[in-house]
């Protein structure tokens, strides 16, 4: 599986939850062509580093607790990396950060959308990523 460097540079330009945790991600075409819109959705538990440097560990559905991520709301995505069999940290411009590790049981993320190659990180994670 290909690490979604694509990301970079994205907006972040709409957050949601329910029993889910969503970002709505966007960046325009360089060059002409389509590009980026998409959304990462979050399954189950993860960790937020916020702009002030405190880490949250958050859980979709837990409602009113997941508000650490509205301030990832407009943010730009400056790096993105993919380790071991699915483990995502995304970097954000104002020094916030996500981690999202895969579940034994459940799919933990996926990544769809315009201008990526969809990812769905199952039970387990995912195997053989590349760079």
């Amino acid at each position: 599986m290909k690490v979604p460097t694509g990301l970079i540079g994205c907006l972040v330009a709409r957050t949601a939850f329910d029993h889910q945790m969503r970002l709505n991600l966007s960046a325009p075409a360089v060059g002409g062509g389509h590009g980026v819109d998409a959304e990462l959705i979050v399954e189950t538990p993860f960790l937020l580093r916020d702009a002030g440097g405190k880490w949250h560990e958050l859980a979709p559905g837990s409602g009113v607790h997941l508000a650490p991520v509205l301030g990832l709301f407009e943010q730009s995505i400056t790096a993105v990396d993919v380790q071991d069999r699915g483990a995502l940290s995304i970097e954000f411009g104002d020094g916030a950060s996500l981690r999202i590790g895969p579940d034994p049981q459940f799919e933990s993320w996926h990544l769809i959308g315009r201008g990526m190659s969809h990812l769905i990180i199952g039970p387990g994670g995912e195997e053989h990523w590349e760079r």
